[in-house]
């Protein structure tokens, strides 16, 4: 019997989830420092990219165009950061992080920069609204704590 996937529970802590799309879980960075797409392959034990089948990787780069073009859409960011590291996390995930010239991390990587800086409920809101609107997700699974975080 194959193994069964599931989300990592560190990404399951920093994230809100969005939808599934074909291959990937969509889920979107808790921080509101920067618009922060996440896209999870629903494949359990990869790892790496080349964790997965042919198809799959092709399904992937999709995927991440589709979920480029509509943070950069919604945005109108100055630069797109896209990359698989895995260094802390190691369940294969692609981040999609909108950047403006003057965030806080500007030009350098984001990670460890600032705390990272919760939602307020009004602002995620609108932001999967307009997200939803754009990729036509339609209903999704969201899950919004209490705290609107």
């Amino acid at each position: 019997m194959s193994e069964a996937w599931s989300l990592h529970p560190q990404l399951e802590e920093d994230t809100v989830s969005i939808s599934d799309l074909p291959l990937s879980r969509l889920l979107l960075s808790k921080d509101a420092s920067y618009p922060w797409l996440i896209l999870v392959p629903r494949r359990a034990g990869a790892i790496e990219i080349i964790d997965l089948d042919r198809d799959d990787r092709a399904l992937l780069m999709t995927e991440i165009g589709q979920a480029s073009e509509a943070l950069k859409d919604i945005t109108g960011c100055d630069k797109l950061n896209v990359a698989a590291l895995g260094n802390q996390v190691p369940q294969l995930h692609v981040h999609i992080i909108a950047r403006r010239k003057g965030d806080f991390a500007w030009p350098r990587p984001v990670w460890g920069v600032a705390p990272a800086l919760a939602y307020k409920a009004a602002e995620l809101e609108a932001f999967l609204g307009a997200l939803r609107r754009r990729t036509g997700l339609g209903e999704t699974i969201v899950r919004i704590p209490a705290d609107g975080t």
